[in-house]
């Protein structure tokens, strides 16, 4: 039975209601969606009047909030609502989640922002469909379905494998820079991908016959030449003594490469000008080098590379 009522809030029970309309014009969300989702059982009312108009408590608009974060982050109902029923679902564990990946959206969002600026001062022409990344994403995907063992053997799981793909999604309009930096265009980096793919699959079997001292040859002398570039980072990176480093960190990576049979993969007309770019700005590969050899040591590397590339085209 209802307590009292104003223009505001319904009271039941002592316990402030409000009424479906109320809901819609506080969430956005359609007066027939709530409907959806109460028929579909992803939200239920909390109760209801004698007359059978639904009512929402304050639980139930924390609910609502939780789905519409997922709904943010472009989640399928039908998952929502699976994730949201399970045993193991915690809500403030699922909200620290949520807003990682909503900071995520929102700098990328922001890159859009700044590129469509761009564009309309005359600064850049390219489209937005030199940008998309679909079909290295779905390539990442039928590389998962199709070589399952390879993947949790270089990821530790499938989870941590999708993880992966999902992290490089938020990073979708950065990973086309780079690839375009690499390779030229979208088109080239997603044909290498593929090639590259098959390549990877034909030498399957070889890789697995590696001896790891042999694979320890190469690992060592990469090592040691990391540490002969850094041994002071207070040196202008494109003396002579340095860029003689890096062009013996090249040759040791083609060495390499020819001895895991490598060497035919693609790797675009740039890739050391785009192995620069990630010792210089991005943030895993900054974290691994520092943490590794100390700080300023991935971008110190990354600024030799880079004048390497640009002066050995």
């Amino acid at each position: 039975m209802i307590d009292s009522i104003d223009s505001s809030k319904i009271k039941v029970g002592g316990v402030a209601m409000k009424t479906i309309k109320q809901v819609s014009d506080l969430t956005g969300i359609s007066v027939r969606m709530l409907h959806y989702y109460d028929k579909i059982g992803l939200l239920k009312p909390s109760k209801f009047t004698d007359a059978g108009y639904r009512l929402y408590d304050d639980e139930a608009l924390e609910t609502l909030q939780q789905i519409l974060f997922f709904k943010e982050l472009d989640i399928p109902l039908k998952e929502v609502k699976e994730i949201m029923a399970s045993a193991h679902f915690d809500k403030m564990q699922a909200l620290k989640s949520h807003e990682k990946l909503l900071i995520l959206k929102r700098n990328r969002l922001n890159g859009l922002i700044e590129l469509v600026n761009k564009t309309l001062k005359g600064e850049n022409t390219m489209s937005f469909k030199e940008f998309d990344m679909s079909e290295y994403f779905n390539a990442l995907e039928e590389f998962k379905k199709e070589h399952e063992d390879e993947v949790i053997k270089n990821w530790g799981s499938i989870d941590e494998y999708d993880k992966f793909i999902e992290k490089s999604k938020s990073r979708e309009s950065e990973l086309a820079k780079l690839a375009i930096k690499q390779y030229g265009s979208i088109q080239k980096f997603n044909e290498a991908t593929k090639k590259n793919f098959s390549i990877q699959e034909a030498n399957m079997e070889y890789l697995s016959t590696i001896k790891k001292e042999d694979l320890g040859y190469y690992l060592n002398k990469e090592d040691e030449l990391n540490k002969k570039l850094i041994s002071d980072l207070t040196k202008d990176t494109s003396l002579k003594e340095i860029q003689q480093i890096v062009e013996e960190i090249v040759n040791m990576t083609n060495e390499k490469w020819k001895f895991l049979k490598l060497d035919q993969v693609d790797m675009g007309e740039n890739y050391w000008g785009f192995a620069a770019e990630n010792y210089i700005s991005d943030p895993m590969t900054i974290k691994l080098m520092d943490e590794k050899y100390g700080n300023g040591v991935s971008k110190f590397m990354g600024e030799a590379i880079k004048f390497y590339s640009e002066n050995n085209r």
